[in-house]
């Protein structure tokens, strides 16, 4: 467990891969002094993560998901009955209860003793991918848009490089102005203190690909896997599955 600012405190689940980096990062927000929390993404289905989390949270307002892949959802019905709290998530399939006001949309603010928090839709990663805002200190939790270490798998058919772009684009837009981003409090791997810079570099990596595959699919590449083997030859090849369906998205980003 770790105190990352005066409101954020993080605790990692153990589920480390190439895909998770060094596990689910889970967090907890709370405004200081406050007995009330927030909790951000419970992660996996490991229970001694999940009470460690209850033990650290103490008194649950709600649980917010930033999207809805397993690795940050799939504890987070078991958590909510341990903490006797709801679900908020823009997918309606992890929200407790079901009903629109447990919804996430452009907009909401969550409180809880003291503590602001403001959601910011950001689709790509995957459709319901949101961010949180907590204007109180200037941290930006990304889930999986931004990563600390390395960037994300944009995979088709679960996500869309179009809306990613957008969204690379509202955040880096975002950050420059007036609001006061100090850090990225990302899913995976560790704070972000030059919010700025790592944002630009992202949108930079995101068009340098699509270039790379413009050039194969000239080169005479045509499928994803041809296309994988030409574009992420320098890559891990146990990643080019996550690959495959990256370039699957670009494509289908190419081709509309």
């Amino acid at each position: 467990m770790s105190a990352v600012t005066d409101y954020a405190t993080r605790i990692r689940a153990d589920n480390p891969g190439p895909m998770t980096l060094d596990g689910t990062n889970t967090w907890i927000l709370r405004a200081p002094g406050a007995g009330r929390s927030v909790v951000v993404d419970p992660g996996p289905q490991l229970e001694d993560h999940l009470r460690a989390v209850l033990d650290a949270a103490g008194d649950v307002a709600v649980v917010l998901l930033t999207h809805k892949h397993p690795d940050h959802s799939e504890g987070a019905a078991w958590f909510a009955n341990q903490a006797g709290c709801g679900v908020r998530a823009v997918d309606p399939a992890f929200r407790m209860p079901t009903d629109h006001a447990h919804g996430l949309a452009e907009g909401d603010v969550i409180t809880a003793d003291g503590l602001r928090v403001e959601v910011l839709p950001t689709p790509g990663h995957t459709m319901d991918s949101v961010c949180f805002w907590l204007p109180q200190d200037g941290s930006l939790l990304t889930g999986d848009t931004v990563l600390g270490r390395g960037t994300s798998v944009v995979a088709h058919p679960d996500g869309a490089l179009g809306p990613y772009l957008d969204s690379l684009d509202r955040l880096r837009a975002f950050a420059n102005s007036a609001a006061g981003v100090n850090r990225l409090l990302p899913g995976h791997g560790p704070v972000i203190e030059d919010p700025t810079d790592v944002l630009t570099f992202y949108i930079t990596h995101r068009q340098d690909r699509l270039t790379q595959v413009r050039a194969a699919i000239a080169a005479g590449h045509t499928t994803p896997e041809a296309i994988v083997a030409h574009v992420y030859a320098d890559v891990d090849p146990t990643l080019w599955p996550a690959a495959t369906r990256s370039v699957h998205a670009q494509l289908d980003y190419l081709n509309r």
